[in-house]
């Protein structure tokens, strides 16, 4: 059996032999990665395990703390803040599960976009092709996983940005239900919609993190049965503006697992959608809360913050209080709302994105592109921020390049979740 450590070393080696151009990682732990492997060998040679973490090569996104150095959230503004005083809580929780986490990985500057891009540190390549953009926020995240160089990696999700690179990248991506897992020591993009989850190469895999992360016990997936599973497809706005072969690829796994026994039916989510959209019409409850964050340097180091960013942080802060308020008031009688409509399936389904991976450079000098290929590629998994709702992202094999299922479920619902994942991810491998 190979080691911990050899595994690691072949890692380490991998990555410096690009270090030159390296871009999916920020920063590398070697010598800690190292200690922690030696140790969990140690307990392996020992019969000793702290559960299923224990030697997992892990990752985390570049808004965690981790203490003796500043988090920089993948800006250079934030590169002379003071040094974190201690370990985010979910970097704690993973070492104490024997996680050797080899580094944080590059991201979208604050976390603010669905495509991936970041002029300061350089874009990571798309796994399946560096022409093509890897999604984002946790960009290095998706990509880490896909190529190997971590076997757990984690992100944040605000509106998509873990369960979009997952897909984008041809991994499993899942967002928990807000607040499950502790945010503290998690740098913010927006407190309300704010949740961290797990990118891996299963479902089983991101269980395992997500529960350790929300100080759970972990415990082995049990693969829902398929006979007779409520799936529903909310037909409507989310299939809009579809790129044909996202669309085959979706259709073809409906019929896979309607051959399995699962009950698909249409079921209308629009009214709520539509409603969500005119209560957010001023601007994003992302962006708004993110123009808080940021408006100690926003203008003071404008020059330091990529334009496509700071222009819709900087907007958004002209948004009046009582329009923040209604908004945020509005917001829980909808997801009230949609919890109840959800009430009568186990799970909707749909393309995690509506589009797969778009070539790089077309959107590098395109604002107009870049703005509008940004939307597609967030506005089937932003909503599940938006009714605090529970999603994970499978990907569907077999395509020209990687597509993913997105499974989302009722608030509270993410064990239920994780199993009618797992039993769906058995039957498409299958």
């Amino acid at each position: 059996m190979t080691s911990v450590r050899e595994r690691l070393e072949e890692i380490l080696a991998r990555l410096n032999r690009r270090a030159s151009e390296e871009r999916v990682f920020l920063r590398i732990y070697d010598e800690v990665a190292r200690i922690a492997a030696d140790a969990a060998d140690a307990r392996r040679r020992a019969g000793l395990s702290l559960g299923p973490l224990d030697g997992a090569i892990v990752s985390i996104k570049d808004l965690f703390d981790v203490a003796g150095e500043a988090t920089t959230a993948g800006s250079i503004v934030l590169k002379d803040a003071p040094p974190a005083q201690r370990d985010a809580a979910i970097v704690r929780r993973l070492r104490q599960a024997g996680a050797v986490i080899i580094g944080k990985t590059n991201m979208v500057e604050f976390a603010f976009s669905g495509l991936g891009l970041n002029p300061h540190y350089g874009t990571p390549g798309n796994a399946a092709d560096p022409d093509r953009i890897p999604g984002g926020s946790s960009s290095g995240a998706g990509v880490s996983v896909a190529e190997g160089t971590s076997d757990i990696s984690i992100g944040s999700d605000t509106g998509g940005s873990v369960r979009i690179p997952a897909a984008l990248n041809g991994v499993v991506g899942f967002k928990p239900t807000a607040r499950r897992v502790p945010l503290d020591g998690a740098f913010p993009l927006s407190p309300s919609l704010d949740s961290i989850g797990p990118l891996a190469r299963n479902v089983q895999d991101c269980a395992d993190a997500d529960a350790i992360m929300a100080g759970e016990e972990p415990r082995t997936v049990k693969a829902f049965p398929l006979a007779g599973l409520r799936i529903g497809v909310p037909r409507g706005r989310l299939f809009d503006e579809q790129e044909p072969m996202v669309g085959d690829a979706f259709e073809a796994s409906l019929q896979h697992l309607a051959r399995a026994g699962a009950r698909i039916v249409e079921h209308g989510i629009e009214d709520l959608l539509a409603a969500m959209a005119e209560t957010t019409v001023h601007a994003s409850i992302a962006s708004i809360e993110a123009a808080e964050v940021h408006a100690d340097w926003l203008d003071e180091r404008a020059e330091m913050i990529d334009p496509r960013v700071r222009w819709w942080i900087a907007r958004s802060g002209k948004v009046p209080a009582p329009v923040y308020i209604r908004m945020i008031r509005r917001r829980r009688a909808l997801a009230a709302a949609m919890d109840e409509r959800l009430a009568s399936i186990d799970v909707l389904a749909l393309p995690t994105t509506t589009i797969s991976a778009p070539l790089t450079a077309p959107l590098l000098d395109n604002d107009k592109l870049y703005n509008h290929t940004d939307w597609l590629v967030l506005r089937n998994t932003m909503f599940g921020n938006q009714f605090d709702l529970t999603g994970i992202s499978l990907p569907i094999q077999g395509h020209a390049r990687p597509v993913g299922l997105m499974l989302v479920a009722r608030h509270g619902h993410d064990h239920r979740l994780l199993d009618i994942a797992a039993g769906v991810e058995r039957e498409l491998q299958g």
